[in-house]
């Protein structure tokens, strides 16, 4: 799976939680980073090349500052421009069906003012609908959005937490189920440089894997159990 990450923030050298989770993206996987106000400074959108850029990826993922409820400018345009009809809807658009298409957001109020009594009044499902019918117009499927509250605020641990969120949405399959989630673990365990690490964090390793494996293998088992029950 190729995964496109399209980022439009105006200032992201100076944001904290933008540099985080680019520094986070793996380089052994398939993911292009596109940032919109480096390669269009002039809000001149070169059109053939970003959609070429789309075809050659199987997940579309927006990435952005929350904005009045909405994206920053530039991104606004990125699809006013881009996602023609002919191209992307529309007769003969279906150059975007049947691709994942997924929101990261930061918002820099509380979670909690997110709902029915907050100060905002509406969850972020709710405000990022006009998203979700993008995905439907296009014939995409939506992926949960991933909502970043107050980057700054977040504690090493919580910080931690985020990576991992985020590096499963851009790279685990289209599945949150518990077993999904457990081999995607596996895949980056195994997948982990060993030369890197010194003879203590290497047998942290490998206990965890046989760890992971053992658990599955024991759900598995109970599975067999309470379906023969059943």
């Amino acid at each position: 799976m190729k995964t496109l990450v399209i980022i439009s923030h105006p200032d992201i050298m100076e944001s904290g939680s933008q540099q985080y989770l680019l520094s986070s993206i793996p380089d052994n996987k398939d993911i292009t980073v596109h940032h919109l106000e480096s390669l269009y400074p002039d809000f001149k959108i070169d059109v053939e090349k970003e959609q070429a850029l789309l075809k050659e990826h199987d997940r579309i993922i927006f990435q952005f500052p929350y904005y009045w409820y909405s994206s920053p400018a530039l991104l606004k345009k990125w699809q006013d421009d881009v996602l023609t009809d002919g191209f992307a809807y529309g007769k003969n658009g279906k150059a975007l069906t049947e691709k994942e298409f997924g929101l990261i957001v930061t918002i820099g109020v509380k979670k909690e003012e997110y709902q029915p009594g907050g100060r905002e009044g509406f969850s972020i499902d709710e405000l990022t609908k006009p998203y979700q019918a993008l995905a439907l117009k296009t014939k995409m499927t939506f992926l949960k959005t991933l909502p970043i509250f107050q980057f700054s605020y977040l504690t090493e641990d919580q910080k931690m937490t985020l990576l991992i969120r985020y590096q499963q949405y851009l790279t685990q399959e289209k599945d949150d189920s518990l077993e999904a989630r457990e081999k995607w673990f596996l895949q980056e365990l195994k997948s982990t440089d060993l030369s890197k690490l010194n003879e203590g964090d290497q047998f942290i390793l490998e206990q965890t894997i046989e760890f992971i494996e053992e658990s599955r293998d024991t759900i598995d088992e109970l599975k067999i159990v309470l379906d023969q029950m059943n």
